[in-house]
């Protein structure tokens, strides 16, 4: 039998791995301390999400921002994400996450303090996994308390990337 992935949606995932997850942080945090299982925590996550973004570009078999763009329906399964497109070209992806069910779900669940290291956090390295000629930015999270968050991919051409 070949090895499948469920099909559920993110947010349903995601408050699944939350369930699990939360309570191990908190038992390692007690036993170790919160900078230490944090530090480990966010190496893990970032690794997760560089991986599912080489996965994701795979899949696409391409790494342009388009073929990234068309992955936003993924996010946004069953509202999870409610999103204003500003602008959307083979050279940048700017949108505003007018509310994240996401950081909701953190919330309800107790683990507002984990949400951003379990949740936010993948975008940069998502991202990054999924090509190296895209960048983003973002400035502020709804999860950590601003009004919406910014996000803004852009595409790097080789000649103005560091190193």
């Amino acid at each position: 039998m070949a090895d499948q992935k469920p099909n559920i949606p993110l947010l349903q995932q995601r408050e699944i791995e939350a369930k699990i997850v939360g309570p191990l942080v908190r038992a390692f945090t007690d036993a170790f301390g919160r900078e230490a299982t944090l530090d480990v925590l966010r190496g893990v996550i970032v690794d997760l999400a560089r991986q599912g973004g080489a996965e994701l570009a795979r899949s696409l078999g391409e790494q342009s921002l388009e073929a990234f763009a068309t992955t936003l329906g993924r996010w946004k399964e069953n509202d999870a994400l409610q999103i204003d497109v500003l602008e959307s070209t083979p050279d940048r992806l700017s949108f505003n996450v007018v509310r994240c069910r996401y950081a909701e779900m953190y919330r309800r669940l107790g683990l507002e303090d984990l949400g951003a290291t379990l949740s936010c956090q993948r975008d940069f390295a998502l991202a990054e996994g999924f090509s190296p000629d895209i960048e983003l930015e973002r400035t502020q999270t709804l999860m950590q308390g601003a009004p919406f968050c910014d996000f803004r991919f852009r595409r790097v051409p080789r000649d103005e990337q560091p190193g």
